[in-house]
């Protein structure tokens, strides 16, 4: 598997700028391999983010790479293994490979080559398996439930590990997920997303009757009229 990650300046996948990124491939014999960047977005990171992540602005201008530099090399790392059949762990796709989509846009890099596949949620599967369980489900708060091991919130190496173990532990917990092909898992993922996608929004607006929550994955397609930080 690949696990990708990626620390950024907002909640918006419309408007946030990546800050740092990391790519772990993991799998056979072999220790886990990780590829981490730290960009330049162009712009200040705001506080509340750098209060997340710890990554400032003076540290982005000081060590980041171009952005065009660095997503082109993110992409290339992506390419080849996907275009292999590697399936892509991404903790909360829709987000993450939306804010990826929208920078490569933004900095001229021909972004990933059709449908993005096969990848996997653990977001999505855990709230499939496991729907009316309480509580928070943040990759830290899912690691705990699950007892995977997670060395470090919001740094985007260790989330993308921590996100690569979810997706090895939950088949492994819930065998109709371990019978599926790669395909066709990814395939009722996108069914499994709208439907909580529908259910997040009808609990939304019973405060906001304007609420949206995207039933787009694992991409949210450019110029979508939904859109959600949720």
């Amino acid at each position: 598997m690949m696990a990708l990650d990626v620390e950024t300046t907002g909640t918006d996948p419309e408007t946030a700028r990546i800050v740092a990124a990391a790519i772990a491939a993991v799998g056979g014999d072999s220790p886990p391999e990780t590829t981490a960047w730290l960009l330049d977005p162009g712009i200040e990171v705001p506080a509340e983010a750098a209060a997340i992540h710890g990554i400032t602005t003076e540290q982005t201008r000081a060590d980041g790479q171009a952005p065009a530099d660095a997503l082109a090399e993110i992409i290339a790392a992506l390419a080849e293994p996907l275009a292999a059949g590697c399936p892509l762990v991404v903790f909360r796709a829709p987000y993450a490979l939306t804010v990826l989509a929208r920078e490569c846009a933004r900095a001229g890099v021909p972004f990933l080559d059709g449908d993005v596949a096969p990848v996997i949620d653990p977001s999505v599967l855990d709230k499939q398996v496991d729907r009316y369980r309480r509580g928070r489900r943040t990759l830290p708060a899912l690691c705990e439930h699950y007892r995977v091991r997670h060395d470090g919130p919001n740094d985007p190496v260790q989330d993308a590990l921590a996100a690569a173990r979810l997706a090895w532990r939950l088949p492994r917990g819930f065998p109709d997920l371990a019978a599926m092909a790669l395909a066709d898992l990814h395939t009722q993922q996108r069914t499994w997303a709208a439907a909580q996608a529908a259910g997040l929004q009808a609990h939304l607006r019973r405060t906001d009757p304007a609420a949206t929550v995207t039933a787009d994955w694992p991409l949210i397609p450019p110029n979508s009229q939904e859109s959600s930080s949720v």
